[in-house]
């Protein structure tokens, strides 16, 4: 499966999960470690690649991420509204 990037990035959403994952203290292992108490496995390396764009990401674990670090799917998407401007 071939999947399509926006200006060289997998998703849009890395810098806000980072940011997040920063404020509460989780480092990247922590951050996986919770998501797999949900069931979605992803591995502590991926989050790094997740932070950097580089990995692109499903809807349910975008739900997921929401979830464990305590966000809206608001925050998770804020400043992403003037992608295509």
């Amino acid at each position: 499966m071939k999947f399509k990037r926006i200006n060289g990035k997998s998703n849009v959403i890395g810098k806000n999960i980072k940011k997040y994952r920063n404020l509460r203290h989780y480092s990247q292992r922590e951050l996986s470690d919770k998501l797999a108490l949900l069931g979605i496995d992803v591995y502590h390396s991926d989050i790094s690649l997740i932070e950097n764009q580089k990995l692109f990401l499903r809807d349910f674990e975008i739900i997921a991420f929401c979830k464990v670090l305590g966000i809206t799917l608001e925050q998770i998407f804020d400043g992403t509204d003037n992608l295509f401007d």
